[in-house]
């Protein structure tokens, strides 16, 4: 029996070496190794044999077993080593022709302008404060000084859920809730945000759009204090040469309040005013509800938007555009700097 598990060996030796197919090298294994494999059937001769040449037979069927699982694993790392060559040598990529192009995103022109502001504002001292868009009357309108019979409430035709929440007609409620967490000490602040006002859909106006409003609130602020901030805030985003022009207007949450226009030139050489923002000097009253004892602090706010700014920064001429998500028009951005 021993010559005849020699003789298997040899045999299987031979078909592994001639075998070109991963899938006959595993008929060549089933056939000599598999559960009725004909090297594995030879461990049922044992019984067969004299008693003190079991352990020899043995021995050496295990012998065999090792030496076909050793060539068969090899031949199987060279057949798959060949097929990878093959597919290798079928997809071959010629790495002289160009990439495919990433194309880069660019940062929308509304965040261009909110970014702007909030580094020269954080350059001045100030913190950016946020909070909901859908907010409490008591927050949108009543801290503004403005009751629920104000009849200043019809300036903001506003879009409620139920008679005590709106979607916040201003970014002003942060201005509210950040003096009541701030309990009566001195703040510094710009809120950007979306706000929401039923409008006319027309080039210039829209039901959403985003605002800019800041707010400070020390001993020792003045309307000096408000200009000085106006002025270097128009000359920062239109340029160095800006002037500012400031008329009487109201709000009812300031007192005084102003409009502020801001210097361009014409065509002729004159000089002309566009209207950029209103603001003004905190009004007792919203002092006053906002934990500040008017007698001892004042404070000034305004407020900007967003849209009205980079539609005269960029020479844009209608305000949907911001919001039509037109790859055209918001790939002429690219590299636009602050």
């Amino acid at each position: 029996m021993i010559e005849r598990l020699l003789e298997l060996k040899v045999d299987a030796l031979n078909e592994i070496k001639e075998v070109t197919t991963l899938n006959d090298l595993e008929q060549i294994r089933i056939k000599y190794l598999g559960k009725k494999g004909e090297v594995i059937l030879m461990m049922s001769k044992l019984r067969d044999l004299p008693q003190e040449e079991r352990p020899a037979f043995g021995q050496q069927v295990n012998l065999v077993k090792n030496e076909l699982e050793q060539a068969l694993y090899d031949k199987k790392q060279g057949l798959e080593y060949e097929e990878l060559l093959k597919v290798l040598a079928s997809e071959k990529i010629d790495v002289t022709l160009p990439g495919t192009k990433f194309y880069q995103g660019t940062i929308h022109p509304l965040n261009q302008v909110i970014e702007d502001v909030e580094d020269l504002f954080i350059g001045m001292g100030y913190e950016v404060a946020e909070g909901p868009e859908l907010e409490n009357d008591h927050y949108n309108f009543e801290m503004m000084n403005l009751a629920k019979d104000h009849p200043a409430r019809a300036m903001q035709d506003s879009f409620y859920v139920d008679e005590n929440t709106l979607l916040r007609t201003h970014t002003s409620p942060v201005q509210a809730r950040t003096m009541l967490a701030k309990k009566g000490n001195p703040l510094k602040i710009i809120c950007p945000g979306k706000v929401y006002r039923r409008d006319d859909d027309d080039p210039t106006h829209s039901h959403q759009f985003t605002q800019i409003e800041g707010l400070v609130i020390d001993k020792n602020i003045n309307f000096a204090s408000l200009k000085d901030a106006l002025l270097k805030m128009a000359r920062h985003l239109f340029g160095e040469e800006r002037v500012i022009r400031l008329r009487p207007s109201y709000f009812p949450f300031t007192e005084p309040s102003v409009e502020v226009d801001v210097s361009y030139k014409k065509k002729d050489g004159s000089i002309g005013w566009i209207e950029v923002l209103g603001a003004g000097q905190v009004h007792p009253n919203v002092l006053t509800m906002g934990g500040y004892d008017p007698e001892k602090y004042q404070g000034f706010a305004f407020g900007i938007g967003v849209e009205r700014i980079a539609i005269l920064k960029y020479a844009i001429d209608d305000i949907r555009h911001f919001y039509l998500n037109d790859l055209r028009f918001l790939n002429q951005f690219k590299g636009v700097n602050k």
